[in-house]
């Protein structure tokens, strides 16, 4: 008898300025402190993490801005769709991010809002460096020349 297959990872919503704003150095998964209309808000449709951040406080890690719609049929147990939500980090992490946090410069990005194969809601925190204008045009040339050779080796292939 075959083993039961998992699941996949099904994403809600991803930061797509995240990388184009930070220079990412590490990622973490972290759990979020929900309530169950906004489970099943997410299951219904997207939410938004844009213009979201995340900070340290009173060594619990919170994320701030993300936008839940309202659940359709959640009535008077819908929740403020712009609350703070804790993130569900070990000790370690948050005394680490912390530490790093401090340093000038960093700051904590969300990346991706998934539920992970358990259908837990999941999200992709990532510790970046800002970058400067300079930085983003350079990426921009990169990115620019890796299309141009793209082109060139499909149009040399046919």
């Amino acid at each position: 008898m075959p083993a039961p297959t998992r699941r996949e990872r099904k994403l809600i919503a991803k930061n797509r300025s995240a990388r184009h704003e930070y220079f990412i150095e590490e990622t973490f998964e972290c759990g979020i402190e929900l309530t169950g209309t906004e489970v099943k808000s997410l299951r219904e449709r997207a939410s938004q993490i844009t213009d979201t951040f995340a900070l340290v406080r009173d060594r619990e890690c919170w994320l701030i801005g993300m936008h839940i719609h309202p659940y359709s049929n959640g009535g008077v147990w819908n929740r403020d769709p712009d609350r703070r939500r804790r993130l569900l980090l070990h000790r370690k992490q948050i005394d680490y991010l912390d530490g790093k946090l401090r340093t000038r410069g960093y700051a904590l990005v969300p990346l991706e809002l998934y539920f992970n194969e358990d259908g837990r809601v999941k999200l992709s925190l990532g510790l970046g460096r800002g970058k400067k204008l300079y930085d983003k045009r350079e990426d921009m040339a990169k990115r620019d020349v890796q299309r141009e050779i793209d082109r060139a080796l499909k149009e040399r292939s046919r």
